[in-house]
């Protein structure tokens, strides 16, 4: 049996954070209130730009005088590591911070100006983990987990607490999950408050190791995980969170990478809001319709900030690409003169814009004066590129292929 978090202990981490941690704002978001209420808990303003800070500082803070003096270890794919390396700074403590080799520069070089030493370790999250622990048992310095600590969890049920504050009418909180530790946190904190709450998880499919574990009932261990959502690229799930995910989550949903990038690209186009791409799994759930609710206050926890910049424009590619906001068709013309400028005036006339042509002429099997024109064009929606594709073949035109 688990040893159950005290609404106690949340409080008193509460208390304990109230000079280091940023109450963060609760943004209703009118873009995203359509079938029900979304709220935007906007943790990616937080102090180190993630929920973090919260579970490290306060596990940090309860350590002994003997313990602070033999430093502080922690692995992490950036966030949890820029909260334990701002939290021992405060607490003039030693960190060694292992972290995997994948993770964002803009991770990496952040843990390192609050003076923590990192070391990076190929592979992802768990391949640090053991090389963190390897460390640990060598050095005898004090591990502070990122999700399997009661007091780390604990630290991220203060959310809760201010989630209540802000918006006590909530009918469902909706957390991003990787090892778990802020669902576990959130969770079990909303249920001592308000049984009623519901609370849903959501993990990319492609690192669905928690979904995965509550579907059959025990802790699955992924064979490989694969997503930009970094921040919850967890092969295997702690004990603790796992447990505390049976016993305190509703239900927990998986979003696939195109949704994940169509989400992040609202937060910022609608909502002025930069997320990373953990922090906008809650989100990629409520727009793709994978919460059973109509007509409900839920609470989007955007569990962070810390995008890298430089996959950015693949990211918003993609979104558009999934949005229906850039659209491919390939159309089959006789190669004669006039064909692209009639082409191009039914799409200008429908009001979309053309960003791309690459005509080739006819291979083998085709007419020997067929071409194939290939347009890329940045349109409103689905709905607008099928108007369009309508448009061209009422006129006579082939449409061979259309790609979004």
């Amino acid at each position: 049996m688990i040893k159950d978090l005290a609404i106690e202990e949340v409080k008193k981490a509460k208390e304990v954070l109230s000079h280091i941690a940023r109450k963060t704002n609760l943004i209703h978001s009118a873009s995203l209130s359509k079938d029900n209420n979304i709220y935007l808990k906007s943790e990616n303003l937080q102090l180190t730009g993630s929920f973090k800070l919260r579970g490290a500082y306060y596990k940090i803070s309860k350590l002994t005088a003997e313990q602070k003096k033999k430093g502080v270890i922690a692995c992490s794919a950036g966030n949890h590591a820029q909260g334990v390396a701002l939290a021992a700074r405060e607490n003039n403590i030693k960190a060694t911070i292992f972290i995997p080799a994948t993770a964002p520069i803009s991770k990496v070089e952040a843990t390192k100006s609050y003076g923590a030493d990192v070391k990076l370790i190929d592979g992802v999250y768990d391949d640090a983990y053991r090389e963190a622990v390897k460390f640990q048992e060598e050095t005898g310095g004090i591990f502070v987990h990122p999700f399997n600590d009661i007091d780390v969890i604990a630290g991220q049920g203060t959310i809760a607490l201010e989630i209540m504050e802000q918006l006590d009418k909530a009918d469902a909180i909706v957390v991003p999950i990787g090892g778990g530790g802020l669902i576990s946190g959130i969770a079990a904190t909303i249920k001592h408050i308000n049984p009623d709450c519901k609370v849903y998880g959501v993990q990319a499919q492609k690192a669905s190791s928690m979904y995965r574990s509550i579907e059959e009932n025990k802790r699955i261990e992924l064979s490989s995980v694969n997503t930009f959502a970094d921040g919850t690229a967890v092969k295997l799930p702690g004990e603790l969170t796992f447990e505390y995910c049976q016993k305190y989550v509703d239900s927990i949903v998986t979003v696939s990478e195109d949704e994940i990038a169509a989400a992040l690209l609202t937060l910022m186009e609608k909502e002025k809001i930069v997320s990373e791409g953990s922090g906008a799994l809650p989100v990629a759930a409520v727009m793709f319709n994978k919460i059973p609710l109509k007509g409900k206050n839920i609470v989007c926890v955007v569990s962070g900030g810390n995008i890298d910049v430089n996959i950015l424009s693949r990211v918003i590619n993609r979104a558009l690409l999934k949005t229906g906001r850039i659209s491919n068709l390939t159309i089959e013309l006789l190669d004669k003169p006039g064909q692209l400028r009639d082409v191009s005036t039914i799409i200008a006339n429908l009001g979309a814009n053309v960003i791309r042509v690459r005509h080739n002429q006819g291979g083998e099997g085709t007419d020997i004066n067929d071409c194939y024109l290939k347009l890329t064009m940045e349109t409103r929606d689905f709905e607008h590129f099928y108007a369009i594709k309508n448009a061209l073949v009422e006129h006579g035109y082939n449409i061979l292929s259309t790609v979004q």
